[in-house]
């Protein structure tokens, strides 16, 4: 269950968007695996809301803000440490404009706390219950801001929906475990892993091939979006080529099924993680589509722990990270 104190964290926040009367723009705005920890929220807006909304990385954010920003915008933002200096600028230029500024981070009272009106704490670690970890606090901040903008039962549902997260990630998990030894010994000296998603499920194949693939194992990747692989991208496709790919719930699920059609025809080596085999009990059918991407996130990162395991090479080894300016 979520703590009371990050209840009434986003509580405020949702009050202070609600409040706000019209609203022109919501913009998500982070970088790295916080950036694509957004995308699912963005298509959520982007499917359920006619008030448009973008994803955009802190650093563009800052250098070419957009024209529409000001007061009726709502400005999102995400830093695990707080301290990422793209995003506390981009949440100070947000906030200089006029906009309300949400931001979540796992540390308070750090820049990012302070920029932002309506600072989020999200625990972390593999004690925390999943409804108060990032994911789960951004996805009770969404539903909320939605059923508040306009309220409806699925927004409802949505909400109740977190509470029952760390049960279906489990059971994802528990699930895929022989699966994911298996790919971790069988792909462990694979120097180029492509992934592959759509949809909401894009940014966990984004984040896995940017974040747990190319910095913390320094494989070499880059994600593909199923929609996109027809227009170029399959041209690589052969057989001693490896790629993951997410088959998701949702809408743009024909769009995986194709792209997977055709790559396990030239492909031997993939990985699929098909969301339509969770078992989503405990979530509503109408909101599955958006909860799914967050079992698929599980699924990849116990995958890379794997690889971590089978390689040698732990998650938190850095040559340039953190260790040097840049």
């Amino acid at each position: 269950m979520m703590k009371q104190e990050h209840k009434e964290q986003i509580g405020r926040a949702v009050e202070a968007v609600a409040s706000k009367g019209r609203i022109n723009h919501f913009y998500f705005v982070a970088c790295g695996g916080s950036q694509a920890f957004m995308m699912p929220a963005q298509y959520l807006f982007d499917r359920e809301l006619e008030t448009p909304s973008s994803v955009y990385s802190s650093n563009e954010f800052v250098h070419r803000a957009p024209r529409a920003l000001g007061p009726d915008s709502v400005v999102i933002t995400c830093s695990h440490s707080g301290s990422t200096p793209e995003t506390v600028k981009a949440t100070e230029v947000a906030r200089e404009k006029g906009a309300t500024t949400i931001a979540l981070s796992n540390l308070v009272d750090s820049p990012l706390w302070k920029a932002a009106e309506y600072p989020l704490h999200y625990d972390w670690g593999k004690e925390a219950d999943a409804s108060d970890l990032n994911k789960g606090i951004l996805y009770r901040l969404i539903f909320s801001i939605l059923n508040a903008v306009s309220p409806s039962e699925k927004f409802r549902k949505g909400m109740d929906g977190v509470e029952n997260l760390n049960g279906i990630i489990e059971k994802a998990k528990a699930k895929y475990a022989d699966t994911l030894k298996e790919w971790g010994r069988q792909y462990k000296r694979e120097e180029l892993i492509y992934t592959m998603g759509s949809g909401a499920s894009y940014g966990e194949a984004y984040s896995f091939a940017i974040c747990l693939l190319m910095e913390m194992q320094w494989i070499h990747s880059n994600s593909i979006h199923s929609g996109e692989y027809f227009h170029g991208p399959f041209e690589v496709t052969d057989f001693d080529v490896p790629f993951i790919i997410i088959k998701g719930l949702g809408a743009t699920r024909p769009l995986d099924e194709r792209a997977y059609d055709f790559c396990r025809k030239y492909s031997d080596k993939i990985m699929l993680v098909d969301e339509a085999d969770f078992d989503m009990t405990g979530i509503d059918e109408e909101v599955q589509e958006y909860f799914a991407p967050l079992l698929a996130g599980a699924v990849l990162r116990s995958l890379a722990d794997e690889f971590a395991y089978q390689r040698g090479h732990e998650l938190n080894v850095r040559r340039y990270m953190w260790r040097m300016e840049y």
